[in-house]
């Protein structure tokens, strides 16, 4: 039996996604155990007496207080020692619970679970992963998409083995592909960074690929894509907007006049498994690599539907053990042989680049 806390109170629509949520997962999965982390007497009422059906599955935790989606993480850290976020955090690190999930403020919910949880022995900063459609009708694990805005060499390492380390627990793939997000597939490509983690990544046991492009992460040209936290979280946002810009295109066109309106009843079908095929809320939920804990982020924004596929993620996560998974791959990576990075060679790699700079 896996045992989530969730965080009830957070997210934009707070009870009125979770409870629903909760609810409906514990009818499809009969192998958890809800903790609900908020006000006790709030989440009573919205479970509306519906909780005897799972009583021996669900668990109500009080926490007299909520951070607001706006409220500033250090403020939500040292303030609000009852949050929802901080109590779900705590039940974690005292082994009451397997796993936190919240669609709570992002900051907040970093900044108190590193605090609460601590990280992991050979990471250096956690990193926020979450998994991308893409063309072989799969998905693309993506890290980090924003937890580090300024990343070393050495950040991106750690990143992908704990983002090969998720792949490998809830995919079964044994050993995952790993690329690093650059401009270009060739090796003199990239910044002083890019150069030296392509080198790290090289000399490591993980199946290092080599660069991708944007347009792998889509294709499904690797099981994982790295990259700091400016550009992915700069490329995940740029990807949603793309995708709500051409479906909005595409219910324009489709109502445009009479004929095209019977067009869109004709390719329905095809339409519906379309957006079935690219529904981001089958993708919801982000994983909070690095910490001694399994964190999941939902989007703020997420409906039930959406929060029920973070209640999953973070329960597979739990079933395949992702901590010990990630603490072992790092343990195995600190006791190979150190790879020092050639720097001067990185710098005449980068001036021969320059010419075709404009390529």
């Amino acid at each position: 039996m896996v045992r989530i806390a969730v965080d009830c109170m957070g997210g934009d629509h707070g009870l009125k996604t979770t409870i629903p949520a909760c609810l409906e997962y514990l009818e499809r999965e009969p192998s958890v155990h809800l903790i609900l982390v908020g006000k006790e007497a709030e989440i009573k009422s919205a479970l509306a007496g519906k909780e005897a059906a799972y009583s021996s599955r669900v668990t109500i935790h009080h926490a007299s207080e909520v951070v607001g989606m706006d409220e500033p993480p250090a403020q939500a850290l040292r303030g609000k020692k009852d949050s929802s976020i901080r109590v779900a955090a705590v039940l974690v690190k005292e082994n009451k619970a397997d796993a936190v999930v919240s669609a709570g403020n992002t900051g907040a919910l970093m900044a108190i679970s590193r605090y609460i949880l601590k990280t992991l022995d050979g990471i250096d900063r956690p990193a926020i992963a979450s998994a991308l459609p893409n063309d072989k009708g799969g998905s693309t694990l993506m890290l980090d998409l924003g937890a580090n805005v300024d990343c070393g060499a050495e950040h991106l390492l750690q990143f992908a083995y704990m983002g090969s380390a998720l792949v490998s627990a809830t995919e079964g793939i044994e050993k995952p592909s790993v690329g690093l997000l650059n401009i270009g597939e060739e090796v003199i490509k990239g910044n002083e960074t890019v150069k030296a983690a392509s080198e790290l990544l090289r000399a490591s046991s993980l199946n290092f690929y080599g660069n991708v492009e944007g347009n792998d992460i889509f294709k499904g040209t690797t099981d994982v894509v790295v990259c700091d936290g400016f550009v992915g979280n700069v490329a995940l946002k740029t990807s949603e907007g793309l995708a709500q810009m051409l479906a909005g295109a595409i219910k324009k066109e489709f109502q445009k006049n009479v004929f095209t309106k019977g067009m869109a009843l004709i390719a329905m079908p095809v339409l519906l498994q379309f957006k079935k095929r690219v529904d981001h809320r089958r993708y919801n939920g982000a994983a909070l690599l690095g910490l001694k804990g399994i964190v999941v982020k939902s989007h703020g924004s997420a409906d039930a539907y959406g929060f029920s596929f973070a209640l999953k993620r973070a329960h597979d996560a739990a079933k395949a053990n992702l901590v010990e998974r990630i603490r072992s791959s790092m343990a195995a990576h600190q006791a190979s042989p150190v790879v020092e990075v050639d720097h001067s060679t990185l710098k005449t790699m980068s001036a021969n680049a320059q010419p075709d700079a404009a390529a």
